[in-house]
């Protein structure tokens, strides 16, 4: 089964000195990197046949690390997102990766082909001001989510107030996203700026790796702005949009905590479920994993600690009577149906 991943955080790994370019049992303490034990390196990608992902530019304001910056700066923003956007370069110069410029992913890559890369800006404080979209799109930029979970200088993120949406320049960012063709990704948005992106756009939107508030404890549930709502994942359905599967331990059932229990298989699936029975089609949901987004390889669901063990999901829905092409929708044809059309309508 072939896999298409939309939210992997590799040049963060990278910057915190992770060696992508090592197979997982050939790291050792000098590049294994954050969040031990990793899950993550690019042969480790390919041996999953994972072809393609969304590869982030992730930055933190009031982070400590190299992806870290002081809040409202913009310059250290700039170049902490600026050297995320130098390693995917790099990989791809040293023949690791192939840049999917404009979200043209190959559909039909052969067994030789590299993995495909399109760079997903996950926090827009990186890019100045609106009118520089155009060096991130020449860089391989597919989607922008305007901000992580804090407030950006565009919009506030799912650890703000509630009531907190977008800012004026965010407004302007979003227009101008339209006019060069970048995807918005409402993950970590606020509730009310998911609501107002969604009330200032009418084209396609995607979730890059968020799950259902519904099985979350609801609005009542303490990080509850950083689950998509009924409303929401209806909405992006509607559009023809995609959300992808966060397995993340905390995002998929109730109480768990850092140190667990982990949840099941099965409590990853149900938010599968919800959301095909939500929209009443298996195509808006696939993969956003966010493996070592910030966490290990054991604080992901019970039976998957790195790409290769993803099959297991799929098997399981096999069991529950997915067919073969619905199975391979979710693996990589709905996100890949995605950017066709993404791309068709751009160039229409």
């Amino acid at each position: 089964m072939q896999i298409f991943d939309a939210h992997l955080d590799l040049a963060y790994l990278d910057v915190n000195r992770r060696d992508l370019t090592l197979a997982l049992d050939k790291l050792g303490p000098e590049t294994t990197g954050p969040h031990p034990p990793a899950a993550i390196t690019l042969p480790e990608l390919r041996d999953a046949n994972v072809r393609w992902a969304l590869g982030t530019v992730f930055t933190e304001a009031g982070g400590d690390g190299p992806e870290g910056y002081e809040p409202m700066d913009v310059e250290a923003a700039v170049l902490a997102g600026e050297a995320q956007v130098s390693v995917y370069r790099r990989w791809a110069d040293e023949g690791h990766i192939t840049i999917a410029n404009h979200g043209r992913f190959d559909p039909e890559p052969d067994e030789a082909d590299l993995i495909q890369i399109g760079i997903l800006v996950e926090n827009a404080d990186p890019i100045r001001t609106p009118d520089e979209l155009d060096w991130w799109v020449a860089e391989g930029v597919v989607a922008i989510g305007l901000c992580w979970g804090k407030q950006s200088r565009y919009a506030a993120g799912n650890t703000c107030e509630p009531g907190l949406g977008l800012t004026p320049m965010g407004v302007e960012m979003l227009e101008a996203m339209h006019a060069v063709s970048i995807v918005c990704d409402l993950s970590h948005l606020s509730q009310r700026a998911t609501e107002e992106a969604l009330e200032r756009t009418s084209g396609p939107v995607i979730a890059s790796h968020s799950n259902c508030r519904a099985l979350l404890g609801g609005d009542d549930a303490k990080n509850w702005q950083r689950h998509l709502s009924d409303e929401a994942i209806t909405e992006i359905a509607r559009r023809g949009g995609v959300i992808g599967l966060n397995l993340a331990q905390w995002f998929l059932k109730p109480g768990v905590t850092d140190d667990g229990p982990r949840p099941s298989i099965d409590d990853a699936l149900a938010h599968i479920e919800h959301i095909c029975e939500l929209t009443g089609s298996k195509q808006h949901t696939a993969l956003g994993t966010d493996m070592d987004g910030g966490f290990s390889g054991k604080q992901l669901c019970e039976g998957i600690e790195k790409p290769t063990d993803l099959h297991r999901l799929f098997g399981a829905l096999r069991g529950r009577g997915w067919t073969a092409e619905e199975l391979r929708g979710l693996a990589s044809g709905n996100w890949l149906r995605f950017w066709e059309r993404w791309n068709a309508d751009r160039l229409d």
